[in-house]
This record gives C-alpha cells, structure tokens and sequence, in this order.
C-alpha cells in the first residue's frame, strides 16, 4: 500500500488530484472555526461545561457537525440538510412511479434534474436546521448572560436573526460545494470525505476527554476497541451473498452469444450507514420541534418541551433500545427501497439470464427477496449493535465518548475504503499494481 501511494505521488496527475483533496479538506476545517456573528463565546463554552438536557443534545449536534456546533460555526449545521434533502428524494421516487419512470428514460439528463430538485430542498432544510440551532442556545441562557443575546424577532433582533439563518444557510451550501470540488477534481466522493473531515477532527478531543476520565490505560482500551470495531465494520460491509445466474446461448448466423456464467453479488448491508443518520434524524425530530417551545410562558409547554429535549438528548436509559430497534427497522426499509429500485428480475429478463432452479419473473422476484431478507437480517443486526455500541461500553467505563462515534466509524472506514478504491483504479488504468486484496 505504501508503495502503492509513492507511486501515486510520482505521477503529476495523482498527485495534483490528492493534493487538491488536502486542500479542500483543509479549508473546509478552517471555515469550521469560523463562529456566526452576534455569538458570546464564553457563554458557549460555559453551556457545553453543564450537564443538562440541553446541552447534552447540543452535544450530539456537535458529533455529527464534526465540532462546529461547538464554535457555532457558519459551517454548525454541515452537509446534513444536503443528505437529509437526497433522502428524502430517493424515498419519495418509489411514491411517484411515473415521475421515477422518466427520470430513469432521461437518463444522464433526468440525473441533473434529480440533483438540482435536492439542492433547491436544501435550502429550506438548512435554513430550517439553522434556526433551530440558535433556538436551541438562546433559549439557553447561562444565568443571565444569553450565549445569542441578539435573537429573535422584535426591534433590533429581526435583522440579525435574518443574518445569522442566511450565514449558516450559505455555510451549508459553500460545504456542500466544497464536496462537489473533490468529487469532481479530487480523489474519493466529496461529500463523504467532507464529512470524514469532520468526523476525524474530533479525534483529539476525545482523546483527551477519555485520558481525563479513563487514563492512559483508557485510552488503549479504547484504541484497540475501535481497531476491532474498524475490522469487523470491514467483514460484514464487504460480505455478500453471491447468487448463481445463467445465460443461456444465443445462435446469430455462425457465431454463439452468451452461454457463460456469473453470479450476482448481494451485499450482507446494502443499507451501508444510511439507516444510522436516518434514525438518528428521527429520533433527534421531536427533540428539534421541541426548541421552539422552550421560552414558551406556559409552564406546561414548557416542561414538555424540556422533557422531549431530554429524553431525546441519547442520555435517556430508554434511547438506546429505541435506537438499536430504529436502526434495524430502517435497515429493512432502505434496503427494500434499494432493491426496488434495482429490478434485478426484469433486469435479468431482458439480459436472458436465469437462476439456475428457479423460473423467471415473479419467481425469480420471490427468491431475491428472500435472501435479501436472510442477509439483511444479519446486516441490521450488526448496524443496530454498532450503533449502541457507545452506550454498552458505558455500562463497563467511566467514559462512552469512544475515540470515534458509531455512526462516524461507520463513515470513516466507508469513505477510506471507497477512496482508497478509487485511487488503485487510477493505478490500474496506468499499469501500476493495485493494494487492495
């Protein structure tokens, strides 16, 4: 592998491409220091010290922001409005079957319209998700120092509230457009590696939060659990199942087509990390509704808006089976949203190809479906379990920070090994030997 990469390094195509990335990488982590107008940092960094609802919400923000939310960053709401907005596209498709129909006879074309329908999404999404952030900290005040003492509507306020939304809004949108710079002039996908940003910039920090709970040997322990998490992460997202599949011999003048052979490999979590960021959307929901109704004057508005935001803050005793069975639930959806899409059965049809044992058309459809539902269990399984694994560690240490999140693992080690794919293409294409096995 590293020989590999020092022969990327000596190629001026390869090299200006991965540098390229470093350099995106590198000013879309400076734009994440950069905090929103009208913020009082000392009041910020004081609401994350406490131990409330609040400020435990906020900090599952702050993980999946990458630390931005921390800062109050132009760039604390991230790609998340983006990928919530491309979600919610793919899974409103099936709902529609004409529009879905069109779209795939477009083709390249009916592909630019999809794209341009999520960008117009999120941008209410990401003003939205803005707005609930601040919010969530004015309604936090630290005694009587607000941390956003110029929100709100009235004389005075409405224009600053307006700056602060059309800031983080237009930070969501130069993060997004980073991505597509890498995506399009780089190494790897954009908007995974944007987030992969992130994610690995918090590193540092846990790593001292657990050296100050845990120690030195805290944090071994915590190192070799996330190498072991990272390899059975790797084994179960590149396990598939592979189904049989024969062509049968096609006889034009004196020649013979077809007659071989493959198989159809059916991955063990075609989901990949999707159902994690989806769950925990939903389950952050209420907890995102609940911000507004937290400077309500009626006290019992109020103290159910405090108790929807501490019940939903992942501090909860009952968040992580709620969790674990969000995650297996969505598991099942997408992947069944994703094989619909797929039409292996027709697709098969018109190749003339057929599963040995099995007759075409809703046989076929019959039989793919239920390996999938066999594999997937296993794949739902083991989202659901990596998903909580932060909270069973808790049971056992001081300290369930883990060096990298659940999710953000997940992330990470999605986006090394699609990089690193990526890059050994570029290698092969120039004759150079691959490192992936």
């Amino acid at each position: 592998m590293i020989e590999a990469l020092r022969n990327a390094f000596k190629l001026p195509d390869l090299r200006r491409r991965m540098l390229y990335t470093l350099l995106i990488l590198v000013i879309f982590r400076m734009a994440s220091n950069i905090p929103v107008p009208g913020v009082d940092r000392q009041a910020l960094s004081a609401f994350f010290q406490q131990a409330t609802g609040i400020s435990q919400f906020a900090e599952l923000l702050n993980l999946l922001s990458g630390g931005a939310v921390a800062n109050f960053s132009v760039l604390a709401a991230g790609v998340y409005p983006y990928v919530t907005a491309s979600l919610v596209m793919q899974l409103l498709l099936p709902i529609f079957p004409s529009l879905e129909q069109r779209i795939q006879e477009e083709g390249e074309e009916g592909q630019r319209k999809m794209n341009q329908w999520v960008f117009y999404l999120t941008v209410p999404l990401a003003a939205l998700q803005a707005f609930g952030q601040a919010q969530l900290f004015s309604s936090a005040a630290i005694g009587v120092r607000p941390i956003l003492p110029n929100f709100g509507w009235g004389p005075g306020r409405t224009l600053p509230t307006i700056t602060m939304m059309l800031t983080m809004t237009a930070g969501t949108m130069f993060a997004v457009w980073l991505g597509e710079l890498i995506t399009e002039q780089g190494i790897g996908n954009g908007l995974s590696l944007i987030i992969f940003g992130g994610i690995v910039s918090r590193v540092p920090a846990n790593v001292q939060s657990i050296g100050q709970t845990d120690g030195f040997l805290g944090i071994v322990i915590f190192l070799i659990i996330t190498v072991l998490t990272m390899l059975f992460i790797v084994f179960v997202q590149e396990g598939e199942r592979r189904i049989r599949v024969q062509y049968g011999k096609r006889v034009r003048g004196m020649k013979v087509y077809g007659g071989g052979s493959t198989y159809i490999p059916l991955k063990i979590n075609t989901a990949g990390m999707i159902p994690l960021i989806f769950a925990q959307s939903i389950l952050a929901f209420p907890a995102v509704i609940a911000q507004f109704f937290l400077n309500s004057t009626n006290p019992l508005i109020r103290n159910l808006a405090l108790g929807a935001v501490d019940y939903f803050s992942g501090q909860n005793p009952w968040y992580a089976p709620i969790y674990f069975l969000a995650v297996v639930g969505f598991t099942y959806f997408y992947t069944f949203v994703m094989v619909e899409q797929q039409n292996l059965p027709e697709m098969l049809q018109k190749q003339g190809g057929f599963i040995p044992g099995v007759r075409p058309g809703q046989h076929t459809e019959n039989f793919i479906l239920g390996v999938y539902k066999r594999i997937t269990l296993v794949g739902a399984l083991f989202l659901g379990v990596v998903a909580v694994l932060p909270y069973i560690i808790g049971l056992f240490m001081v300290s369930n920070v883990m060096l990298i999140q659940s999710a953000g693992l997940l992330i990470v080690v999605g986006t090394v090994v699609d990089t690193m794919r990526q890059l050994e293409s570029q290698l092969l294409m120039r004759n150079y030997e691959g490192f992936l096995r």
